[in-house]
């Protein structure tokens, strides 16, 4: 599996592999939530992906979604649909050379084949699919032309998914719909530029989730489409906040650098981090919290397995409703229309 880059200047370390399960850090209890008056309005929990590669982790997802009561947004890397081979030939990216990519090719026809099965079953359980690109490039600097080529090279592979597997004859019903019906992108590294949204408009999609705001925040539309943010969230001792996505906790907690041995205890400091910043919302106005993640285990699998105990205690409450972003979309707007001072 290639490796995943996330920051322009940092990697993830080649160490960043599968680890055995750490020894267990004390435990620390959900935090009691408030006894005031309830909410009307549900809290919105908004969980994504970035990448969406590594295909046991596909599995390990879509098992996680009906067991504890959740949807998701994948935002796929579209070179994860094609071998160097074939993306050495067809992709061509703005201010690159022909085939390059920052995160890799498939390694094989049969790693397409069980990576295009699990986004259609992904489709098919209700999860949101999204657009990250194609090869996890800094657009900053990109013009609208750049963006536009950008999403025409990411439904070009998508459509080819099937036949790049190998198994054209399997490709079901719905695909080219599924690809149609996708609506919302996330750019890599979160790095945009002036060109994005018109060609977000232009290609027919309704929202990005590329920002980052200082904690919580409502979707804000720009030229007709819903601009999303990862939120900074207090962490640690000292409650620093750090925008709420994995990576970046990941070099918060090791600068970094793979650390399987104190694995349990950033999985404890990262539980109590979402824990707090859902009860400060869930005890408060009730904005959608949104937190990233990638199909990556870093620091032996911390940061997912604090998502699997969070969304296990959280989203079965009667209030709240786990969701991914296309079906926040609606709800955000039905609440915009009975509690427009919370605007």
């Amino acid at each position: 599996m290639a490796a995943l880059l996330l920051l322009p200047s940092m990697t993830l370390a080649p160490s960043v592999v599968r680890a055995d399960p750490p020894r267990p850090a004390a435990q620390t209890a959900p935090p009691s939530l408030s006894t005031k008056t309830p909410s009307t309005f549900q809290q919105l929990v908004i969980i994504s992906f970035d990448g969406a590669h590594d295909n046991r982790l596909w599995e390990r997802s879509l098992a996680m979604a009906p067991k504890v009561g959740a949807h998701f947004t994948y935002f796929l890397s579209c070179t994860f649909l094609m071998t160097r081979a074939e993306g050495g030939r067809s992709y061509r990216p703005s201010g690159h050379k022909v085939g390059a990519s920052n995160v890799g090719y498939a390694q094989s026809r049969d790693e397409i084949a069980t990576r295009v099965h699990h986004i259609w079953q992904a489709h098919q359980d209700g999860h949101d699919i999204g657009s990250h690109g194609c090869g996890h490039f800094d657009g900053k600097d990109w013009s609208e032309k750049d963006w536009s080529a950008e999403f025409t090279a990411f439904d070009a592979a998508l459509d080819n998914g099937w036949k790049a597997a190998g198994i054209s004859a399997e490709e079901p019903d719905g695909w080219r719909s599924m690809i149609d019906g996708i609506k919302g992108f996330r750019a890599p590294y979160l790095s945009t530029s002036a060109g994005l949204v018109p060609a977000e408009r232009k290609a027919g999609l309704s929202y990005d989730a590329s920002l980052v705001t200082k904690g919580p925040a409502w979707p804000t539309p720009e030229d007709g489409i819903q601009r999303f943010g990862l939120p900074l969230i207090p962490e640690g001792p000292t409650g620093r906040r750090v925008i709420g996505m994995d990576y970046n906790l990941f070099v918060r907690h090791s600068m970094g650098v793979e650390n399987r041995k104190d694995s349990a205890t950033f999985e404890q400091r990262t539980l109590k981090a979402y824990r707090d910043a859902f009860a400060t919302q869930y005890d408060g106005n009730r904005i959608p919290l949104q937190l990233g993640f990638h199909f990556v285990e870093m620091n032996g699998g911390a940061y997912w397995r604090a998502l699997e105990t969070f969304l296990t205690e959280t989203c079965r409450k009667s209030d709240v409703a786990c969701v991914s972003y296309a079906q926040a979309l609606p709800l955000i707007e039905a609440r915009k229309k009975a509690d427009p001072s919370a605007f």
